[in-house]
Parts: C-alpha cells; sequence; structure tokens
C-alpha cells in the first residue's frame, strides 16, 4: 500500500473514530447483555471497516485510472477510456477531459500516420533521387529511386558517409545548379536541390537529384528538328531545280550534233561541270534526307523480341567481320523490332568500323539484371577519341560519315525507356557500346 493510500485509510479511521469511542463507551457502561455487547460492537466495527475501503475505493481508484490512461499517453496508446466521464462533479469533470484529450492525441496520431504513409508513398514512386544526412554527412535515409540510382538498398546504404557515396560534392556549394556526376559507372548531368531540418534538436540536411540529361537532350533533339526541317525546306528548293537544270543541259549537249562550235575541250569541260553539279546535288539530297530520321522517328510499336534471334539476325548482317556473340539467357522483350533493328545493325557497324582498323574482333553479349536487360557491344579498336559530342547530330570520326547513327540509335532507345552509352574500355583498347532497356 503506498504513503498515499496510508493515508486515506487513516483519514478514513480517524474521521468516525470519536462518535465510534463514544459510543462504544456507552455501550459497555449500561446495563446490556454482554451478548449484544459483543454484537453490537463487531457491527460496529464491521461498518468501520466497510465504509474506510469504500472511501478509499472511491478515492483511489479514479486516480489509479487517471495514472494508468497518463501511462497509455505516454505510451501512445490513446485507446483507454474513463467510465466515470461526465460534468456532475470535478473528478468527472478531469475525467471527461482525459478522454476528450485521448480523442484529440488519437485523430492527431492518425493523421501524422496517413500523412507519414503519404510521404513515404510519393517519395517511393517520384523519379528523383532524396537523400538525408545528419551533421557528420551520414546517410540516414534514401528513397527508391535513390537506392536504385546507388545500386544497394536503404539499410545497407544508411550509416554510410556522402564522401562513400559519392555525394559530398552535393552537399557543398550552391543549390540548386546542376553538376556531372557518375554512379555505376554511368555519367550524367544532374541538378542539385539541398535543403536543411531538424530531427531529435540537431541539424540534418536533405539532397535531391534530378536527371536532367534526357530533358537536355530531349531539348537539344527539337533543336536539331527544328535546324533540319528549316535547312532541308531552304536547300532542297534550291537543290531541286539545280539539278533539273543541270540534267536538261548535260541532255542538250548530248544531243547537239558533232562538228559544233562546242566539240573538243570546251564541251569536255562543261559535260564533266553539269555532271559534279548534278552528281553533288543529288548526294547533298540523299544527306539531307538521312537526317530527317531524325525528325520523322514514329513511335515504338511493341511486340514480342526474342533477344537471341534478333541478335543473330542482325549480326550476320555485317559481312566485314564475323563478330562472336556470347550466349545469354534467354530473354523476351517488349519492343518495336523494326527499330531495334537499326539500332543494332548501326552498333555493329560502328564497332566493326573500328575493329578493322587494328584488326581486331568485335564481341557481343547480353545480361539481365533484376528488371534490367544491358546489351554490351565490345570492339578493339582504337577506343574513342572525343566522347562528349558522340551524340551530336552531324558530328562524326569516320571518313564519309553522316553523323546521325548514333544520335539515332540513343533516340530510339530513349523512346523505350531505356539508355545508350559509348565509354572506353578500361581492361583494353578499345570502346563498349551499351544498351540498358527496362523489362
Amino acid at each position: 500500500m503506498s504513503s498515499h493510500e496510508r493515508q486515506v485509510v487513516r483519514l478514513a479511521l480517524l474521521a468516525p473514530l470519536p462518535a465510534l469511542v463514544v459510543a462504544m463507551w456507552l455501550l459497555w457502561i449500561g446495563k446490556f447483555p454482554l451478548s449484544l455487547q459483543w454484537s453490537v460492537t463487531g457491527l460496529l466495527l464491521l461498518a468501520l471497516l466497510i465504509v474506510v475501503t469504500m472511501l478509499r475505493e472511491t478515492v483511489v481508484r479514479p486516480l489509479q485510472t487517471l495514472a494508468n490512461m497518463l501511462a497509455a499517453i505516454r505510451e501512445q496508446d490513446y485507446s483507454l477510456r474513463a467510465r466515470q466521464a461526465n460534468g456532475d462533479d470535478a473528478l468527472g469533470l478531469a475525467m471527461l477531459e482525459l478522454n476528450a484529450l485521448m480523442d484529440e492525441l488519437r485523430s492527431r496520431r492518425l493523421g501524422a500516420l496517413e500523412a507519414t504513409s503519404l510521404l513515404r508513398r510519393v517519395m517511393a514512386e517520384i523519379d528523383v533521387a532524396v537523400f538525408a544526412f545528419d551533421e557528420t554527412d551520414t546517410l540516414q535515409m534514401v528513397n527508391a529511386t535513390g537506392e536504385h540510382l546507388l545500386g544497394d538498398d536503404a539499410e545497407a546504404l544508411q550509416e554510410k558517409s556522402a564522401t562513400d557515396l559519392g555525394l559530398a560534392e552535393c552537399l557543398r556549394g550552391e543549390a540548386p545548379r546542376t553538376i556531372d556526376l557518375a554512379f555505376r559507372g554511368q555519367r550524367a548531368r544532374w541538378e542539385v536541390r539541398r535543403g536543411a531540418f531538424r530531427q531529435d534538436g540537431k541539424r540534418h540536411q536533405f539532397v535531391v537529384l534530378a536527371d536532367v540529361s534526357r530533358a537536355l537532350r530531349e531539348e537539344e533533339r527539337l533543336a536539331w528538328q527544328r535546324l533540319v526541317r528549316v535547312l532541308g525546306h531552304e536547300i532542297n528548293n534550291s537543290i531541286t531545280p539545280i539539278k533539273s537544270l543541270s540534267e536538261r543541259l548535260q541532255q542538250l549537249l548530248q544531243r547537239a550534233p558533232i562538228g559544233h562550235e562546242l566539240d573538243g575541250e570546251l564541251r569536255s569541260d562543261l559535260e564533266r561541270g553539269l555532271g559534279v553539279i548534278s552528281g553533288r546535288s543529288e548526294g547533298l539530297s540523299r544527306f539531307l534526307a538521312s537526317y530527317t530520321k531524325l525528325v520523322r522517328l514514329p513511335q515504338p510499336r511493341l511486340s514480342a523480341v526474342d533477344v537471341a534471334t534478333w541478335v543473330q539476325r542482325n549480326v550476320r548482317l555485317e559481312h566485314r567481320l564475323v563478330a562472336r556473340v556470347l550466349p545469354g539467357p534467354t530473354v523476351t522483350l517488349q519492343a518495336d523490332g523494326d527499330q531495334l533493328d537499326q539500332l543494332l545493325i548501326n552498333l555493329v557497324r560502328n564497332a566493326v568500323d573500328a575493329s578493322l582498323e587494328t584488326g581486331g574482333g568485335v564481341t557481343v553479349s547480353w545480361t539481365v539484371g533484376g528488371s534490367r536487360f544491358v546489351l554490351a557491344i565490345v570492339d578493339d579498336g582504337l577506343g574513342l577519341p572525343e566522347t562528349a559530342n558522340l551524340f551530336v547530330p552531324f558530328f562524326t570520326t569516320k571518313k564519309g560519315g553522316t553523323g546521325i547513327g548514333l544520335v539515332l540509335s540513343r533516340q530510339i532507345a530513349e523512346a523505350h525507356g531505356g539508355a545508350l552509352q559509348l565509354t572506353n574500355r578500361t581492361d583494353a583498347r578499345g570502346c563498349e557500346a551499351r544498351l540498358t532497356l527496362s523489362m
């Protein structure tokens, strides 16, 4: 029994004690039968005990109820309710207010849980990477996109430093800004946004990384498309009559009778000059026609594509050098087969062109990791002398190249929700083209 309960019992005994003593004194000095005196004494003591017990329950039980409810609040259990809650007395009013507090706390807790659930859902679905670091630049939280970017799950990534994760640069300098970052060997342009918050009284930072490479490439592609349309329209308007006139003049020269004043060297020079004009006009027309592919690439028409059949069929089209195809897992992609054919033909042709310069070979392989399909084409050429402009339209390092093969190939890859990368090999001389598609 606690000291408070003992105090209640003591006061309950002392309150009726004077009257009980007087009653007992009168009972025992009176001329009453002994049996009656003992009976009345027992009844008085029993009544006193019942009154003390009831008083203790009346005082102590509500306090225990209050204590239990306060303990539940501390444990964040808001399901308890007091039964004696009413506004008729002070104790009931206190119980009523405590029940109202429980209802309010429960409502707020549900709201917080729902908000947290919504936040987690949004964090899981957004296509930007979010990282939270404590005051020592140690990772405390990462969303699903961040896990995919770093190639590991949150449990393995937590408690690692920003330096170990390659994110130290994101915690320094101005924000927002755009920087080049490499993750898992893939370099891209990222927009970095940063903010601060407090948790447990300590300062934390969160970093948001958004891949802007594809958006920038899309803007570049639209700009090139507009440029190609304008150039194509203007140049074709000039080339068509030039070509027609040169062919007409050639026909007139051929029909001119022998002995005409144009015989001899002048006739030969005119025929040769008109032939050059006609040939270059036709070549320029073909040149412009090839660039219209960048403008008119249709949306993919998806169908089942067996990877092994697709690779073997297109590799056999290259007769200058037999590429080695490594066996891979059985995979079926949902993709536009015609567009993937064009992509693979371009990549294999580039690899063969590079390998023929050095007498090397070409290897084609594919792997599957989770929901990602990766096709690798490795050559033994001289490598890439310039990687920054590889996907710029009109740029080419090959004699006689048009500079649209890689641009068109990456456009096809991105139209299928994938990516195309070209990097110099690290294990030997040469280049590796890597196509990544979602399955």
